[in-house]
């Protein structure tokens, strides 16, 4: 929206076609978003606090989530405004694919705001109904997928691309419609997994999306990619704002959310965020690389797995408790020293997947 206006105002003011950089944009995305959380963040735990929207824990976990009951929850929805005033503001909104993203990652937290809202307004432990929560995210992740597929520009945008090789590259026709529809749901659901321990899933979502900020990038910048011997997604620099976005509202939101936390994101923020990263790494053409760099997320999510498959196959557990986090503390980690640890393998996944965009 201000990049308009910075456009008509450089034709007066040379200073202004600062603006015209996309890396200035992105870093300005950081800020605002930040700004954003930092200065609404006290009121809203404020507001939540007065209306008692807090979160329930359930008996069955660790004896030390206990605590934690009242907690007020449903911040995601702070996150949420923050990125998509920052996204509006500084993003190139003639571009499609800052739209799809921002309206993926709205639908999903509408989702996850419905399911909320329904735990703690309406104290309905369900929340809403497994089936319907999984059905109105198959209704955005398939729409997003099938737009991309109908209206992809050029055919690398349909490619699947396999890191460490210069010239892999596989066409998959109708399949790429599966591919972006899993990647999508299963990223929400991943990082909502993830949620279960103070600052546990926002910091790993803060470094994931600042490594696909530098891959949208590369990948919508004609000479890095043809450099780097990776994808050439014309107008995917753009993302560059969303992702600095989700950076900066994450980081703001952790102010609040380290341990011991103040506020929950609850699911309306997990879903939502989850589905952002999804969205920018089929954008981006890196399904591969974010799947290494959310590592987390995915070990969240086969614990998970496992521990049910295991479970109903001969009767026994796996872990102590699934997700994963959870059976670390019931071994007796403190929760910081679970929290941190996770952020320090996301760091080392980061850097590896970043490290494979010259490794062809």
């Amino acid at each position: 929206m201000l990049q308009f206006l910075a456009e008509y105002l450089s034709q007066y003011v040379g200073a202004f076609q600062v603006f015209q950089y996309l890396t200035f944009r992105g870093i300005l995305g950081v800020l605002t978003a930040l700004a954003i959380s930092l200065l609404v963040g006290p009121h809203m735990i404020k507001r939540l606090n007065y209306h008692q929207i807090g979160q329930s824990v359930r008996s069955s976990g660790p004896e030390s989530h206990l605590s934690k009951s009242g907690t007020p929850t449903m911040g995601g929805a702070l996150i949420l405004v923050a990125i998509s005033v920052s996204t509006l503001l500084w993003a190139d909104l003639r571009n499609s694919y800052v739209w799809l993203a921002l309206l993926v990652t709205l639908v999903f937290g509408a989702v996850g705001w419905v399911d909320d809202y329904r735990k703690v307004i309406e104290r309905d432990s369900r929340g809403l109904p497994a089936r319907w929560k999984f059905f109105w995210q198959s209704v955005a992740g398939l729409g997003a997928a099938l737009f991309l597929y109908f209206y992809a520009e050029s055919p690398v945008t349909t490619q699947l691309f396999v890191p460490f090789f210069k010239n892999v590259a596989w066409q998959m026709g109708p399949l790429f419609i599966l591919l972006t529809y899993f990647v999508i749901v299963g990223s929400s659901n991943a990082v909502n997994l993830t949620d279960g321990l103070d600052g546990l899933a926002i910091l790993p979502t803060v470094m994931v999306a600042s490594a696909l900020a530098i891959i949208a990038y590369l990948t919508g910048h004609a000479y890095f990619a043809d450099y780097l011997h990776i994808p050439y997604v014309a107008g995917t620099g753009e993302l560059v704002v969303f992702c600095g976005s989700i950076a900066g509202a994450g980081l703001g939101f952790l102010w609040f959310n380290t341990y011991p936390a103040q506020i929950f994101m609850g699911d309306v923020g997990a879903l939502a965020l989850g589905a952002a990263l999804g969205t920018v790494a089929v954008l981006t053409r890196h399904e591969i690389v974010f799947f290494i760099m959310g590592g987390i997320f995915v070990l969240e999510t086969v614990s998970v797995i496992l521990q049910v498959a295991s479970f109903k196959l001969t009767g026994k557990r796996l872990f102590r408790m699934a997700p994963i986090h959870h059976h670390f503390e019931l071994k007796g980690w403190p929760e910081p020293r679970v929290i941190v640890r996770f952020w320090i393998i996301t760091v080392m996944l980061v850097l590896f997947g970043l490290a494979t965009l010259k490794l062809r």
